[in-house]
């Protein structure tokens, strides 16, 4: 028999409303997977050189760092439904535009608009799934991102019967138009809970966005049973930097710092291995261009497989735990790649980092969220601004040090990040066990 103090695992509810956030998954993991192999044809048709047809990824970044300061304040303005159900359109005017576009200012321009509300409709699901599931929030944003990257498996595939059937590129990417308003129709159709609130009127409409956190908090404490309910927490606990601090005290770092330094890692160490490991496998084996290309599926693949093994794994295991050993598999998926002299060692060594890869980012999303409540729209925002600055950042440094050093030597990017995802992810654990940890941080 159970004590009364004896823990109760968490548990995912694949309820209508967690499953219909997952759309915006869908729709954005179509634009990605399905328009970055996609550049290169772009670029022959347009005529454009391969710099220019680089800016794609530039904006694209542009458009994650608009929504890093879009989305809290239009949470705030028209609640996270609409909030979601306006980006989710945005994905698909911004395909329609670029499918239909003449020249690269166009193109450009789409693909930011896309990036906009891709990227911004996520970092609003994230929020409202850790608000919807709580203690299995870990389990329920890895699972959202699996789906997305096993529907980004598929978009390469529909671009290269596209093509073959001599139709194009564009068909196949714009699917994603479709995808879009399926996701913004079905996201609207949601029931009020605590991930999608109903929106009310305020006396004071600048307030801040704590109340509304605080309010889906409550909503979601009266569906738990007692023993998963969340402790009350006193104001100055909120933003998961301790007690507060005294006159003259140095200040120490919060968790929220550590996981987001962790998130940056992991948006890093993918990017930048999708930008330049088949140029490696190019220069390391004797496998051709096409090849080398189709070796980096190894990689998604990965990420899918792992990320439905992640979710389950993570209400049972420590997520910071999970995510510290994700940044070590990561290391060894790296080392077989760099070693390879042959194309089949490569792709099992992308496999294997893929595998390691894919658990890192949803959860350090879902710890940066577990350590700020009543602030998780502000600490999304900052990840999302991280992200995109990771993004436009760590494909340019490898490829530069590339250029300087030939990409094999420039690869030895890859475990120095990984090494820092590790101990930060690690030291992140260890203060907010010592702050008093959410349950997200603690398994039975």
């Amino acid at each position: 028999m159970s004590t009364p103090d004896a823990p109760v695992r968490p548990r995912l509810v694949r309820d209508r409303t967690t499953v219909g956030l997952y759309t915006p998954y869908v729709a954005w993991g179509w634009v990605l997977y399905s328009f970055n192999p996609s550049v290169p044809l772009l670029a022959d048709e347009l005529d454009i050189s391969g710099a220019q047809a680089g800016l794609h990824g530039t904006a694209m970044a542009v458009g994650s760092l608009l929504a890093s300061v879009a989305v809290p304040r239009s949470v705030r303005a028209v609640g996270r439904r609409g909030t979601i159900v306006v980006l989710a359109l945005l994905v698909a005017l911004g395909v329609a535009g670029l499918v239909l576009a003449p020249s690269l200012p166009w193109t450009l321009t789409s693909i930011l608009v896309a990036a906009l509300g891709g990227s911004g409709a996520i970092a609003a699901v994230q929020v409202g799934l850790a608000d919807h599931t709580g203690p299995a929030a870990s389990a329920a944003i890895t699972e959202a991102n699996g789906v997305g990257s096993s529907v980004g498996l598929i978009g390469p595939l529909a671009v290269g019967a596209c093509v073959t059937a001599g139709w194009g590129w564009r068909p196949g990417v714009a699917v994603a138009i479709v995808l879009g308003v399926v996701a913004a129709v079905v996201v609207a159709r949601l029931p009020v809970s605590a991930a999608l609130p109903a929106v009310r009127r305020r006396a004071h409409p600048a307030a801040s966005e704590q109340a509304t956190d605080e309010q889906a908090t409550d909503e979601q404490a009266t569906d738990q049973a007692p023993e998963q309910a969340p402790a009350p927490v006193a104001p100055a606990e909120l933003t998961a930097a301790g007690p507060p601090r005294r006159a003259g005290a140095r200040r120490r770092l919060r968790p929220s710092e550590l996981f987001l330094v962790a998130l940056v890692a992991a948006v890093a160490l993918e990017n930048a291995t999708t930008y330049w490991a088949a140029d490696l496998v190019v220069t390391r084996t004797d496998a051709g261009p096409g090849i080398a290309t189709a070796t980096t599926a190894g990689l998604v693949a990965g990420m899918s497989a792992i990320r439905f093994v992640t979710g389950p794994l993570s209400l049972r295991v420590a997520p910071v735990h999970v995510l510290a050993a994700s940044f070590v598999v990561a290391i060894g998926g790296w080392a077989v790649l760099w070693t390879a002299t042959d194309a089949r060692v490569a792709l099992a060594g992308l496999v294997l980092a893929g595998i390691g890869y894919g658990a890192q980012y949803p959860l350090s999303i879902a710890l940066l969220l577990a350590v700020t409540p009543g602030h998780r729209d502000r600490a999304q925002a900052h990840a999302t601004l991280a992200g995109a600055l990771a993004l436009g950042v760590a494909p340019f440094l490898l490829g530069a040090l590339g250029d300087a050093v030939g990409p094999h030597l420039a690869f030895l990017v890859v475990p120095v990040l990984a090494v820092m995802g590790a101990v930060t992810a690690a030291a992140g654990g260890r203060l907010a066990r010592r702050d008093g940890p959410p349950s997200v941080l603690t398994r039975a």
